[in-house]
């Protein structure tokens, strides 16, 4: 198993400070979760049913042609490289890890670059794994320039994979609208952007042929009853959505302006969180940590990731707490 933020219960244990003690900053997901309402008991009752409404709900959300519940992004992580024959697979690094080990774990031949050095290089490769904005180095890229890739990539029989975790707050730089083209994959998450992490959930964009074989692969009910009447009513809900990407805009402002009072200048980020690379980053991770703060650390780059307080109230424990490692000497 490989690592991921939001290890609370483990850090609780490691330091010795109780859960309800800790500001946990450790994931992208966003701290405004959107308010999930009494559950009809239907929903827990019945087996789910592909007809109820949630894929035309989504499509009209993400702007889709066609699309695929899944239980997460993470889903279609795992299944995906089983779809394929041998490949050679270029997958941007830093990134999140579990599309490298994924696609060698199922026998591909796997290449990690950095986002331009993976466009540059798309005659070489068969499948191309990008993260837009990427986690946690916030790369961002022009939607004629992917498309371009795409198209080299298409022409040899190639796939263009784009991670679109973090994307709900520009959702006009979203690829979704073009996935009927054969080989172009999108992956949208529901638990970043809507703080539902917890409901395991997220879409599958891409043209029909390879959406039917994914569909096949996962088989029957990738989600649950309640977590699909959930999603009809979070997706169609646009007054929330537009209230969320002001508040994600400013919470990602502020927490800026925090790192940067104390010497911490983020290098890149995006609205769900600020990444910071430096050398002392174990020891800034193990600081925060004994004041009950968790962050994400990662050991190469070594770096930090900082996901949004949820108040001005968490933002003052960080800025304290900021400058009280400050105090010891760690710049």
């Amino acid at each position: 198993m490989l690592e991921h933020g939001g290890r609370l219960q483990q850090a609780a244990i490691t330091y010795g400070i109780a859960l309800p003690d800790w500001l946990d900053l450790s994931t992208g997901i966003s701290p405004f979760a959107w308010p999930v309402p009494e559950i009809p008991a239907q929903a827990w009752h019945r087996l789910p049913e592909d007809d109820d409404g949630l894929v035309d709900v989504a499509q009209a959300y993400y702007h889709a042609p066609q699309l695929l519940p899944v239980a997460g992004s993470q889903a279609a992580i795992q299944a995906l490289p089983s779809l394929r024959g041998p490949s050679r697979v270029g997958v941007i690094a830093p990134g999140y890890n579990e599309h490298a080990h994924a696609w060698r774990r199922a026998g591909h031949e796997v290449t990690c670059l950095s986002a331009w050095s993976l466009l540059e290089r798309a005659d070489e490769l068969d499948v191309i794994v990008l993260i837009h904005p990427n986690n946690p180095g916030g790369e961002r890229f022009q939607r004629e320039a992917l498309l371009a890739c795409h198209a080299r990539l298409r022409a040899r029989g190639g796939w263009l994979i784009v991670d679109e975790a973090f994307m709900d707050v520009s959702p006009d730089d979203s690829l979704c609208p073009f996935t009927a083209r054969d080989g172009l994959v999108v992956l949208r998450s529901v638990g970043k952007f809507f703080g539902l992490a917890g409901i395991r959930a997220g879409f599958v964009c891409t043209s029909r042929p390879l959406l039917d074989a994914l569909r096949d692969y996962l088989g029957p009910w990738t989600l649950s009853g309640p977590t699909r009447h959930v999603l009809k009513l979070a997706l169609a809900d646009r007054d929330w959505q537009a209230q969320a990407r002001g508040w994600l805009r400013h919470g990602s402002a502020r927490l800026a302006e925090v790192l940067l009072m104390h010497a911490v200048t983020p290098t890149a980020g995006c609205a769900f969180f600020h990444w910071w690379r430096h050398e002392l980053a174990p020891s800034w991770h193990h600081a925060l940590a004994e004041r009950g703060i968790l962050t994400r650390l990662f050991d190469e780059p070594r770096s930090l990731r900082f996901g949004l307080p949820a108040d001005e109230a968490g933002l003052l424990r960080l800025d304290q707490a900021l400058a009280s490692v400050r105090l010891m000497g760690m710049t």
